[in-house]
């Protein structure tokens, strides 16, 4: 008779989230601790958009993390653009550490949006960015530019706030 596998066994064998898998939980994390002015929205029906901007780093992992979510009643959808000029409808638009676009010219073309922009890069909230991911000690960290999140129209939770690292100064905020 073969022995029955417990739980334990079961999750011995399960292998942990990949860093994109807990990238993208980030993403809809970041989204439920931020009030999104109600101009972020063409209407109550629109859905919530995360969008990827240029090389897609996630694969299906975001797409499988965040499939049947929701944002403040609004669906998570996921898209993908290859050009700034495709993201200025998404609430979050994530720049891989691997996008060619300066980070200026993607700042400057969403200057004024109701956008979240969140990217891997070194430097990415000193140069204006809204939030960079990074990783420390193993783990997957967080910079938050509060200058560009007041600047996009965004309040952050000070829940979100006190796991952050906080980048500001006058170099920053150019969302």
């Amino acid at each position: 008779m073969m022995p029955l596998l417990t739980l334990s066994t079961v999750r011995a064998q399960e292998t942990p989230p990949s860093e994109y898998q807990l990238k993208a939980a980030f993403l809809y994390n970041f989204a439920k601790f931020i009030d999104w002015p109600p101009s972020t929205f063409s209407s109550s029906q629109a859905p919530f958009a995360i969008c990827i901007l240029g090389t897609d780093p996630f694969g299906m992992a975001i797409d499988e993390t965040l499939r049947g979510k929701t944002v403040a009643d609004h669906p998570v959808v996921v898209r993908r653009a290859r050009d700034v000029s495709e993201v200025r409808r998404c609430q979050i638009v994530f720049v891989s550490s691997q996008e060619k676009q300066p980070v200026s010219g993607i700042l400057d073309a969403l200057q004024g949006q109701n956008v979240l922009i969140v990217g891997e890069a070194d430097h990415f909230a000193d140069s204006g960015g809204t939030i960079q991911l990074f990783i420390e000690g193993g783990h997957i960290r967080f910079a938050i530019n509060t200058v560009a999140a007041e600047n996009a129209g965004l309040h952050i939770s000070s829940k979100l706030l006190a796991l952050a690292k906080i980048v500001r100064g006058p170099e920053n905020g150019k969302n």
